[in-house]
């Protein structure tokens, strides 16, 4: 992507996505920006659901595949709400809700650790290469070995999230989408968010990356783990419109009328890895963190997510500006596409953000 050298100059955050779309680094995309949970709201779309004849103009109401903001959107809002009504515990041992997680340090391993990355287990595995079913592929997630104690290390992992989206339907005792739906869409009114779209949805959707068959993925899920697990996981298989994600971080994260506790919220944004290699809320990350997209510009109060499909959300709980920008960058491939945009939208929303509160 060709931008400004100065980022500092930035000033028209959606002229920046309109030129990556123009020069080919991401097919399509929806920008919305605001501050607060009432306050005015900036959309803009452009570009394709696809390259090529099958491609439709991207809208504000296209549906993209949302990756990990599936960990924020769906498993982290849910945990939270079962840990505000007292049917699971922040500092649970994983094993007193997921017995079959045995193994060298795993009976130290909490929620919290989970929420965190610091469960010291790996960040990926391929675990929809084994034979069988998602109950077999469950089954080696719950087996696999923590690389470092619990509490010791940042780092990021799948398998974490994947056993919190395991819990929750324990909890539950319902099917992890129908426990998110009744936790965290419905009370929400998150309409077009949701797992294993319709095959209606496939008009309005966005394609992300071809298969050995030269066929683009239209309505299932791009990573290969959440299908090999049915299409739905803690980690992956949310679906959803940037309109929804953007009354999502309204609601449920910047407005007194949550379906979280203040108490609950405030937690979840706060550091929780002090004196370790990065820099974690609960499921959100924080700024200076690896992982973090918003840095150098946004407020070091702020907190955010990506997608591994060209998603990411960024939310500030204090001066309140938050960014939904949803691509489809994977369907050109797994390159990082979308690494650049990211950072210069953020760039320029703060600063445009900051010169309106000063009154510039």
């Amino acid at each position: 992507m060709s931008v400004p050298q100065d980022v500092a100059d930035l000033t028209d955050p959606s002229d920046l996505v309109r030129r990556a779309v123009e020069d080919g680094t991401v097919p399509g995309a929806v920008l919305i920006t605001g501050r607060g949970a009432t306050g005015e709201v900036h959309t803009s779309s452009y570009g394709v659901t696809a390259s090529g004849p099958s491609g439709r103009s991207v809208t504000a109401d296209t549906v993209f595949d949302l990756a990990s903001l599936t960990k924020v959107v769906a498993t982290l809002p849910a945990v939270l709400r079962l840990a505000d009504r007292g049917e699971l515990g922040l500092d649970d041992p994983v094993r007193r809700h997921l017995p079959a997680f045995r193994g060298s340090g795993k009976d130290q391993v909490t929620i919290r650790h989970l929420l965190s990355h610091t469960s010291g287990l790996p960040p990926h595995r391929d675990f929809w290469q084994l034979p069988g079913g998602p109950a077999d592929r469950l089954t080696a997630v719950l087996r696999e070995p923590l690389e470092h104690p619990p509490g010791s290390v940042v780092q990021y992992s799948d398998l974490g999230f994947i056993l919190l989206g395991e819990i929750v339907a324990r909890v539950t005792g319902a099917p992890l989408d129908s426990a998110v739906r009744d936790l965290v869409l419905d009370p929400l009114g998150l309409g077009t968010v949701r797992y294993l779209p319709p095959a209606e949805w496939r008009a309005h959707t966005a394609a992300t990356e071809a298969g050995p068959d030269g066929e683009p993925k239209w309505g299932v899920v791009h990573d290969e783990n959440a299908e090999g697990l049915g299409g739905v996981a803690g980690h992956a298989g949310l679906f959803g419109s940037a309109p929804d994600l953007a009354h999502y971080l309204r609601t449920c994260w910047l407005s007194e009328g949550s379906v979280l506790s203040r108490r609950m919220r405030a937690e979840a944004l706060t550091l929780q890895t002090r004196g370790l290699n990065g820099a974690r809320g609960l499921g959100w990350t924080l700024p200076g963190d690896a992982w973090d997209h918003m840095s150098p510009h946004w407020p070091a109060s702020g907190a955010g997510h990506t997608g591994f499909t060209g998603t990411s959300l960024a939310l500030d709980p204090v001066s309140g500006i938050w960014v939904v920008l949803l691509t489809n960058a994977v369907h050109y491939g797994r390159g990082a596409r979308a690494k650049t945009l990211r950072r210069v939208v953020h760039a320029a929303v703060a600063r445009t953000e900051s010169a309106l509160s000063h009154g510039s």
